[in-house]
């Protein structure tokens, strides 16, 4: 597994590959990497014949008052989980690298990025599509794999692709959780004492949303008001927003329909926390 910091290696590394007529997989992670990560990397080993990794803390993507600099990082952990995993390569750039003095020229997204995260955090799409379009572009990948808790960010990259004409398949994981239905996420490492515990209100009223489409009930309104009752018997958690939206556009939907998707976000302490479910409808 060879372990990239700068761009042009990482670019001939990927040339290589493609001069052999091999299929390059890229994994974009943030590092602190969790099982989640290394279900997407075992999904692109079995499918690809060369894997790269990419680690960076995007400052971009982060608000002023977000949580950049006590981001979880370990690097030597890192390079441990993904050992066996037959990695190929590692691609760790420094920020200065990706963005050199004088940067200015930026992805702006499409509707899909206002609502939810848009709303709660300005300009974290734009950040995130311009770096995940900078990592496309220096690594070459024939497909890029996502982990569908980012429903939101997902769906950004993938109007992005078409809408640029990339061509690059974008692959999307399932939700890898705790054993109690907490989404495993990097910051989950934040989450201490009491607070871990109130984490599972976001499972929670996703489940709860699962089940009473389950059920039969097409009110949006009336699922995403029961979800709220749930935030509202744990103190701890200060919900962001609850939403049902079509699958596609993002939008808020009155009934629900085929690939309605639940998504919720809560700070739980000082930590925010995402997850979302597929409503299946019948």
């Amino acid at each position: 597994m060879e372990w990239l910091t700068q761009i042009s290696p990482m670019r001939a590394f990927s040339a290589r590959a493609r001069r052999a007529a091999q299929r390059v997989g890229l994994v974009p992670t943030m590092g602190a990497l969790h099982e989640g990560h290394l279900s997407l990397v075992r999904r692109a080993r079995d499918q690809c014949d060369l894997v790269v990794v990419s680690i960076f803390v995007n400052p971009t993507q982060f608000g002023p008052t977000e949580d950049y600099r006590r981001y979880p990082r370990n690097a030597e952990q890192d390079v441990k989980v993904l050992g066996p995993l037959g990695v190929d390569a590692v691609f760790a750039p420094e920020a200065g690298d990706v963005y050199p003095p004088g940067f200015d020229t930026w992805v702006e997204p499409g509707p899909e990025a206002e609502p939810m995260e848009g709303e709660s955090r300005p300009g974290h799409f734009r950040g995130v599509a311009t770096v995940v379009l900078k990592l496309l572009n220096i690594v070459q990948p024939h497909a890029a794999y996502f982990g569908q808790k980012d429903y939101q960010q997902m769906v950004v990259v993938r109007r992005m692709v078409s809408d640029l004409n990339l061509e690059i398949d974008i692959v999307v994981g399932p939700i890898v959780r705790e054993k109690d239905g907490l989404a495993l996420s990097s910051r989950n490492v934040c989450l201490k004492g009491e607070d871990r515990k109130a984490a599972r209100v976001l499972s929670c009223s996703l489940k709860k949303a699962e089940t009473l489409a389950a059920s039969g009930e097409r009110d949006a309104e009336k699922i995403v008001a029961e979800m709220k009752k749930i935030f509202a018997a744990e103190p701890r958690a200060q919900l962001d927003y609850a939403e049902i939206v079509d699958s596609e556009s993002l939008q808020s939907v009155k009934q629900l329909g085929p690939g309605s998707v639940a998504l919720v976000a809560a700070r739980v302490g000082p930590t925010r926390l995402i997850d979302n479910t597929i409503l299946e409808i019948t």
